[in-house]
Order: structure tokens, then C-alpha cells, then sequence
């Protein structure tokens, strides 16, 4: 059979998702309650990272030690792609070797790549276009405080960026609608707003986007790679902050989140992330129960 691979949202059917983030919320109470999980004995989980993490290798780390199995970090500076070697020739040998491989890394054509010459599956980490892992920690998180966000509405502010395209899709596998508040020049891509326009409004007022909306999301204004743009994006974003004022248009029960980390006095006001709705402690923990839920569906095939 061959290997399923989660590049983008789109890999997996809408009940696979429901299952999936399901399936992670029973595995976070079950953590809680320290009851042992051995479902990745022996099984071992490549990390490829071309850009630097925090919560991103600490949660795959974490998580298959949870589940019995082990995990490899590999850098550019500690293997042969950082020397050259075709990415499709280092994907034959590594995924003949391990039971799944994740990468973190810059061109998105660098995990379709790799996942088109891998026998195991391939767990997209980021790219420049997608985040897909973050959005199921999210949409667990949602469930866990507000029940299913069908229906619901939105509100991304800021940067139309790869956050903000995995958004997108969500508001599609998940059903639920999306505004995303941007300054001109700074929309998501334009490929994904034709394919999903009655998913996705795009505003340049802030409080527009948030009206009424029942879960507010940002990422910082400057992401990794564009360090260079830093002041003409503090200029571009200075009036696209989530801040107590912002919150107060949205719905009463409405909920925050950032995929951190978070530079507080810029995307988000100084206080917000103390915020009555704020859950972005919980939605950083569930990095490590939706990616546990991930592996075991792509290496076992199973949600159980």
C-alpha cells in the first residue's frame, strides 16, 4: 500500500480530520492521566530541519517517546542535503531506514519532492505555503473549548501568509468561514482565494474581519526568511494588532489563538496573551497530542 503523506490539509478527507482531532484530545487526557501508550514501539521518526524550531521539534520529540518509538534530528549542516545531494536520492535512502519522516523547511516543492520519492510518509513541518500541523492543534483546541466550529467565522489578521493558507483550507475541510484582514500587497495567494471564495472575505479594516467572529488568529509580521522587511512590515501591519479593543467587536464567547511565537507589542497588544480568551497555551500543547494522532494514523493507519 502506499505511504499517505500529510503535505497540506488536502491529504485527508474531512472525516479523516474530524476523526484525527478527535482521536488527539482523547490521547492529551489520556497523557494527563499518565497512562502509558507503547503504540510506536520501535518505530523510529526522521526530522528534517532547514529552519530553526521550538515547539515544532520538542512536540515530534516528545510525542514519539510518548508512544515507545524515537526520533531523529537531522540538519543541513549534519547531512549530505545541506552538501548537495538531490533531495529525491536522500529521500530513497532516509525513508528506507525509518518508519516516517517530517521536514521543516523553506520551498514547499522541497516536501513534494521528497514525499513523490519516499516509501513511508512524509509529514509537512512547514513551509513557506503551509502549516498544516498547526491548524490541527488548532482546530483541537477550538473543539476543546467551543465544540465543532462549523459555522463559525474566523477572523485571520495580518500577514496572508502560510498560516493564513492553511487557514484557508481549513475553513473548507472544516466548514467554517474565514475573513482575513491584510493591507493591500500582503493577501494570501491568489490561486487559493479564487479556489475557495466563498470560504474566504478579505478585508483592509481589522475590526470588519472581526465582527462577530468567534475565534481571532494572528502570526507574527515578520516570519522566518524576511528578517530584511522587518521595518516596512511594522509600517505595513502597525493597525493589523489583536488587542482587548479588537476582541471587544468579536462574538462575547470569542477565542484567541497565535502559533507563537509571539511579539507582544506588535501582532498582538502586550496583554493579550493573559486575554480572558485567550487558550494559546492550550493550543500550543496540542501540537504535541495532534501530532501524536498524526503519526499513529500514517505510520499504523488507524485513529484508535
Amino acid at each position: 500500500m502506499a505511504a499517505r503523506h500529510f503535505l497540506t490539509l488536502n491529504d485527508l478527507t474531512t472525516t479523516e480530520l474530524e476523526s484525527l482531532v478527535d482521536h488527539a484530545s482523547k490521547l492529551r487526557s489520556d497523557w494527563r492521566q499518565g497512562k502509558v501508550r507503547d503504540s510506536l514501539k520501535n518505530r523510529v521518526l526522521a526530522m528534517i530541519f532547514e529552519k530553526s524550531s521550538t515547539r515544532t521539534r520538542v512536540s515530534f520529540e516528545a510525542g514519539m517517546t510518548q508512544l515507545g518509538g524515537s526520533a531523529l534530528f537531522l540538519s543541513p549542516r549534519d547531512t549530505q542535503l545541506g552538501r548537495g545531494e538531490p533531495i529525491e536520492d536522500s529521500a530513497v535512502v532516509i525513508s528506507s531506514m525509518v518508519d516516517a519522516v517530517m521536514i521543516r523547511t523553506f520551498a514547499h516543492d522541497t516536501v513534494e519532492r521528497f514525499a513523490a520519492a519516499s516509501r513511508v510518509p512524509v509529514i509537512n513541518a512547514l513551509t513557506d505555503d503551509f502549516h498544516p500541523c498547526q491548524l490541527l492543534a488548532d482546530m483541537q483546541t477550538y473543539r476543546e473549548h467551543r465544540g465543532s466550529i462549523r459555522g463559525a467565522t474566523v477572523a485571520w489578521i495580518g500577514d496572508g501568509n502560510n498560516m493564513c493558507h492553511s487557514y484557508i483550507n481549513a475553513a473548507a475541510q472544516f466548514d467554517f468561514h474565514l475573513n482575513v484582514a491584510c493591507p493591500a500587497g500582503y493577501e494570501p495567494a491568489e490561486h487559493l482565494l479564487e479556489a475557495h471564495g466563498d470560504r474566504v472575505t478579505v478585508f483592509r479594516d481589522p475590526a470588519e474581519a472581526a465582527r462577530n467572529a468567534h475565534l481571532l488568529v494572528t502570526d507574527v509580521w515578520a516570519s522566518m526568511g524576511q528578517e530584511e522587511e522587518q521595518k516596512i512590515r511594522e509600517q505595513a501591519f502597525r493597525d493589523y494588532q489583536i488587542n482587548p479593543a479588537l476582541m471587544q467587536v468579536a462574538d462575547k464567547d470569542a477565542l484567541f489563538m497565535h502559533c507563537l511565537p509571539a511579539h507582544r507589542g506588535e501582532e498582538i497588544s502586550v496583554d493579550m496573551m493573559e486575554h480572558p480568551g485567550s487558550v494559546v497555551w492550550d493550543e500550543a500543547e496540542n501540537r504535541l497530542h495532534a501530532q501524536k494522532a498524526l503519526l499513529e494514523f500514517l505510520i499504523l493507519n488507524r485513529l484508535d
